[in-house]
């Protein structure tokens, strides 16, 4: 049996051979229980630092990713036990098959490690989205999902560069400052498109409005509904669907209308001036009265305020908090009904302005 077992093929021994195979087999099929071990421990990483932390959904998300890593990695380490037989070392396009075959799985073993950073970062962002839900503000959220697809992007393009490092011996440092002068070219002719990209982190920092909020910028009125990388989404009172530059949404005069302490709505009266002053007085203290004994009316100003023309001026004017637009347009729905119904108690006639 030891003989067989010194024997030599292709540069190797059969003890050689039936170690590797042994040490890959073995980690095929524990790579579950190794990879759920070996993530059980990461978890206790984070765990100290979040009392919130889910151990289960956290595992979920590395174990396959880890398990692929881990017996990339283990395969790697055992095939250096083996020397590659020069019979089978021929070259294929000026690369000899044996350097193929390790940066194949050097490849692999870098995207497997990306891949387990990326389930990493997804996995954070859910932690802080959890918290961030619990919080008035919607700003967290569109920061939160951001700055996941971002680092995303970047630990994409490092795995990138490290597979073409050191899978394919390429020079990075050089492909970098090449990198540099293009990206220089890309900046000046997406000009434009980085000034919103700028504007978009100006609006998530400043947090001159947040999702939901109703505005006013330009000839845009509406609800915000997104707030992207490159522009601002808005639901306008028409219900049509408005896309805004974060460059315009940050550089135009914007009126946040969700955030005023009051709202106000004011009338004008135009009352025919063969009025009397009885009348007039009558009008003026029944409108007061009225507006007195609204609960959502804060303040108000009814007075007769100008002779126009053929006309008195009565001007109405009252203040609610901050409430929603139907309750506010119910008050002065209710207000109109009541004067209607006063000038017609009174028999005061109204002149067209």
């Amino acid at each position: 049996m030891n003989k067989f077992l010194e024997k030599v093929f292709y540069g190797n021994t059969v003890w050689d051979y039936v170690w590797v195979v042994g040490v890959i087999l073995f980690v095929l099929l524990l790579n579950r229980f190794i990879s759920k071990y070996l993530a059980i421990l990461l978890s206790k990483i984070f765990r100290k630092n979040w009392k919130t932390f889910d151990q289960k959904k956290f595992v979920d998300l590395i174990i396959h990713p880890l398990g692929i890593f881990l017996v990339i990695t283990v395969s790697i380490v055992a095939f250096y036990r083996l020397t590659f037989p020069e019979e089978l070392n021929i070259t294929l396009y000026k690369y000899r098959l044996q350097s193929i075959f390790l940066s194949i799985g050097i490849t692999i073993q870098i995207i497997a490690l990306t891949w387990l950073l990326l389930r990493v970062i997804d996995f954070i962002a859910i932690v802080l989205e959890a918290r961030a839900l619990k919080t008035s503000d919607q700003t967290d959220n569109q920061l939160i999902v951001f700055f996941r697809d971002f680092l995303k992007v970047i630990l994409g393009i490092v795995g990138g560069m490290l597979v073409l490092h050191f899978a394919f011996n390429y020079n990075v440092s050089s492909l970098l400052t090449g990198l540099s002068i293009v990206g220089a070219a890309i900046a000046l002719a997406l000009r434009e498109s980085l000034e919103n990209l700028i504007a978009s982190f100006v609006i998530f920092f400043d947090k001159p409005f947040t999702v939901g909020d109703f505005v006013k910028v330009q000839n845009v009125s509406g609800n915000v509904e997104k707030i992207g990388l490159r522009s601002t989404r808005v639901r306008t009172t028409d219900k049509s669907f408005v896309t805004v530059p974060n460059k315009q949404m940050v550089d135009s005069v914007l009126d946040n209308v969700s955030l005023r302490s009051q709202i106000r709505g004011e009338i004008n009266l135009f009352i025919n001036q063969q009025t009397s002053h009885d009348k007039m007085k009558q009008l003026l203290d029944a409108t007061k009265k009225y507006l007195s004994g609204v609960p959502d009316v804060q303040t108000h100003n009814v007075f007769f305020n100008d002779f126009r023309g053929q006309a008195f001026i009565v001007f109405v004017e009252f203040f609610t908090p901050n409430i929603n637009m139907n309750a506010f347009n119910a008050i002065k729905d209710q207000l109109n009904l009541f004067i209607l119904e006063t000038l017609e108690r009174l028999e005061i006639k109204i002149t067209p302005p």
